[in-house]
């Protein structure tokens, strides 16, 4: 494994050009033919099963944040954040030395974990430089995807930032207009999932009008699952100094068919009535140098039934992030 590691680091270094690449933030590449691809604003995943073999692989991209300081800051934090949060490795983690490369700092590291009785390992490689951190994370429960894995990140080319990146900006006045479309997506992290090496995505979206009405919509698609959830709530809000009401007149779950077995929408199947909730949010915006886009965030003292669970990580405690106008959810 350390080998196997240490090819991974020095492909980073060299980054090796291919064809048909692709970018996602920072982090320029050449994907995996074949493989199921899935983008949820914060995360590029991409899936390969083969239910033959009853074996997978997950390769997952994350946009950058600002950086801790240091590799070894960077390294550790998504190790916990993105590795123990989300696959309870139960080996000790296997690292390689910090290399450099054009300004970047590069460290890997890798561990075992178990779902169902089955091992697997879980791979990171975090490249810290321009005061941004982006990382890869893959996992996989068989060798045979390694070759697979080091050919995505032997096509890697880091790209810097225009500037380095300052603290965030939290605009809570003047310039705080909510009106728009406002997106927050999350891919499924269940155990089931990840022994199983499949996923889903969960997207919410408020869409908030001048005449004081909203609505909001959730659309939810599992690998696993036969149709598509969508769920249509419309309602009236009304905003009073940092506080934001939603009151919701109508909401209805809606069960689709999957057109041709994709994430796209077949025929309505059912309909259903959703419960109501009113909720008061604390709200501000805050504008990400590093993505160089705004979020509109929202903050209750427990998760919601509409919004689910907190994506504010570490930054923005008990609160959801909707990035404006970011990947909207097309309606069928």
């Amino acid at each position: 494994m350390k080998k196997i590691l240490l090819f991974i680091i020095c492909c980073v270094i060299t980054a090796i050009s291919f064809a048909q690449k692709q970018t996602f933030d920072l982090i320029t590449f050449t994907p995996p033919k074949g493989w199921i691809k899935n983008i949820d604003g914060t995360v590029l995943t991409f899936t390969k099963v083969d239910n033959k073999k009853n074996t997978y692989c997950r390769i997952l991209i994350l946009k950058s944040t600002i950086s801790k300081g240091t590799i070894d800051a960077d390294f550790d934090n998504e190790w916990q954040e993105l590795v123990v949060k989300n696959y309870n490795p139960s080996a000790e983690r296997k690292d390689n030395e910090v290399q450099e490369a054009d300004g970047w700092k590069i460290k890997a590291g890798s561990s075992k974990f178990t779902f169902a009785n089955k091992e697997s390992m879980a791979m990171l490689t975090t490249a810290s430089g321009y005061d941004r951190c982006a990382s890869i994370v893959a996992i996989t429960d068989n060798k045979d995807y390694i070759k697979d894995i080091q050919s995505l990140i032997a096509s890697v080319n880091l790209i810097k930032p225009e500037a380095p990146s300052t603290q965030t900006t939290v605009v809570n006045a003047g310039d705080n207009s909510i009106l728009g479309t406002w997106v927050r997506s999350a891919s499924n992290q269940s155990n089931y999932a990840m022994n199983n090496g499949i996923s889903g995505n969960i997207k919410n979206q408020y869409t908030f009008n001048a005449d004081g009405t909203y609505t909001f919509y959730t659309k939810t698609f599992q690998y696993t699952f036969n149709k598509l959830l969508l769920t249509r709530e419309s309602g009236t809000y009304k905003v009073e100094g940092e506080n934001i009401t939603i009151t919701p007149k109508k909401s209805v779950i809606e069960a689709w068919s999957k057109k041709d077995g994709t994430d796209k929408w077949g025929e309505l199947i059912s309909t259903q009535k959703n419960s109501l909730e009113n909720i008061t949010y604390g709200f501000f915006k805050h504008f990400s140098p590093g993505m160089q886009k705004w979020y509109l965030v929202m903050e209750f003292f427990k998760p919601t039934q509409r919004d689910g669970p907190y994506n504010g990580g570490t930054l923005f405690k008990n609160a959801w992030m909707y990035g404006f106008e970011d990947y909207p959810i097309e309606l069928p």
